[in-house]
This record gives C-alpha cells, sequence and structure tokens, in this order.
C-alpha cells in the first residue's frame, strides 16, 4: 500500500525563515515528495518575525475562527496561507495572537527562550490537526519536524484516536539537533492529560521536560523515526535502540535524503498494517 497523502508538520521553513537545516529540509522535501507523484500538505507555525507582506500571506477565513482551549484559557486560531511559487506548493500558517505575534521565534531578543513554548506547542500541534480536519483531507504520513511538532503522535494516538480523518495515519518523527536548554515549566504533563492523555503515558515527563524527555516522548509514540541531523543527543540514539519494533532511518547525504524519506514512508506504512 503506497502513501499517497503526506502531511508536513514543520518547525521552521524557508524562505519565511532564515536558513538552518530544518528550514531548508522543511522546504525541499514536501516539493520533492510531491514531485515524486504524492499529494502534499504543509504547515508550520506563523512567526511575528516572518513578514506577511513580502510573503504574501493571507488569512483563510473558512479554516479560521475556532477556539482551542489550553489551561482553561480560550485562543483563537488563525489559519493563513501562502505559495512558494517555484515548488507550486501551498504553506499553510497556524496564528494565535497570544503564542506567535512577537518579534522572535522561540527566544526574546535577549537570546533568552519563551517561558510559555510548552503551551506554544500544544497550540501549534492542536492547531494542525484540527485544520487538518476541517479540509476533510486523511493523510497517510505526517512527518514531524522540529520539537515544536514533537506532540503530534501523542495527540493522534490518544486524543485524536477516533477522529475519521487522524486515525490511521502513520506518524513519522525527524530528530535534529535542535536542543531547547530551558526545560518545559512541571505543569506541562498535566496540560497533556488535561487534554486526554493516560497517566502512564505522561508518567517520565513528569521528571524530565527537558528537549530530551519530549524526544522520548515523540519516539514513544512515533510509526517511525529518522535522524535528521549528522549528531544528535547519543541518550536519545540509545533510547531508540530499545525500540526493537521501531523502524529507524539513520542519517541521510543531502544529495539523496528525498528519494530515502520517500521510501521510507512505504516501509512504515507496511510495518504497520
Amino acid at each position: 500500500m503506497d502513501a499517497k497523502k503526506i502531511l508536513f508538520i514543520a518547525q521552521e521553513i524557508t524562505p519565511y525563515l532564515p536558513e538552518s537545516e530544518i528550514a531548508t529540509i522543511s522546504r525541499n522535501l514536501p516539493q520533492g515528495i510531491q514531485e515524486r507523484g504524492r499529494e502534499i500538505r504543509t504547515f508550520m507555525p506563523k512567526f511575528g518575525n516572518i513578514n506577511e507582506r513580502r510573503n504574501q500571506l493571507h488569512e483563510v477565513i473558512r479554516l479560521s475562527g475556532m477556539n482551542l482551549i489550553i489551561d482553561d484559557t480560550d485562543h483563537p486560531l488563525i489559519i493563513k496561507v501562502a505559495s512558494i511559487q517555484s515548488a507550486r506548493m501551498q504553506v499553510y500558517f497556524i496564528d494565535n495572537e497570544d503564542f506567535f505575534q512577537r518579534k522572535q521565534t522561540i527566544k526574546d531578543e535577549s537570546g533568552n527562550e519563551y517561558e510559555d513554548n510548552d503551551d506554544r506547542s500544544i497550540f501549534y500541534v492542536r492547531g494542525v490537526l484540527e485544520t487538518v480536519k476541517k479540509l476533510r483531507w486523511i493523510p497517510d504520513v505526517i512527518h514531524c519536524h522540529g520539537w515544536m511538532s514533537a506532540l503530534t503522535a501523542l495527540y493522534i494516538k490518544r486524543m485524536y484516536v477516533d477522529d475519521p480523518c487522524l486515525k490511521d495515519a502513520k506518524i513519522v518523527y525527524s530528530i535534529y539537533n535542535d536542543n531547547f536548554q530551558i526545560p518545559f515549566r512541571k505543569e506541562f504533563p498535566n496540560k497533556l492529560k488535561m487534554d486526554g492523555a493516560k497517566e502512564s503515558d505522561i508518567k517520565a515527563l513528569k521528571s524530565d521536560t527537558s528537549f530530551v524527555g519530549l524526544t522520548k516522548l515523540a519516539i514513544d509514540f512515533a510509526d517511525g523515526v529518522i535522524q535528521g541531523s549528522e549528531t544528535i543527543d547519543q541518550e536519545l540514539l540509545d533510547y531508540i535502540k530499545t525500540k526493537k519494533d521501531l523502524p529507524f532511518l539513520p542519517y541521510q547525504a543531502p544529495d539523496s535524503y528525498i528519494d530515502e524519506f520517500n521510501a521510507f514512508y512505504d516501509v512504515i506504512l507496511d510495518t504497520s498494517n
């Protein structure tokens, strides 16, 4: 069974944000997968330093207007879209005034990581999944890039397990060397529980809300893992080895990764059926 529809959930994409390993892969991979005959959708956060006028973003009224509740607070979900003409590719943006209308991405002007990056991550993942539902677009594979997308597999396996658009999707998580330095707040696991996570899901997270702890959670619920950076945390590599039945693709060179990822999507579907 071929994966026909691939959903990309990215933390950053060039040209909307400066080039980085994640931003470059998240720009070129969807185009390459589309050129290989698959249907794609691509999402990223609408960080405040993205120039809406220059990049010709516009709001999609029919998709916007929903409120997402995080920690008993309502947060309006705004969906914007732009096109990368040379790639014949659209990018959807998740926006919210509380979380994303800032001059920086994950750190402030002084280089301090935003204290509410945990809530921003929850809002981003839920915003993407709610928008995919509204689009009535049923992905075969969801490929996540960057820690801001790390909760995707947990949410699909727990909170969206009965949703006809999402329940059969297989989740691939790419691990990059994009560590955040300040662990998420200690209330973070309980916020996931309020959304539907089980106590057993968040047990390890209660003692470790660091980048490594969050990534281990993503690995626990993923259907396949890719080493996105040439070097990643050794503790995470060792943890992946404990998951004997989890398909794992080691780091791939820039000139060959698109074909390797493309083949990996079918491996994920074959091994999980």
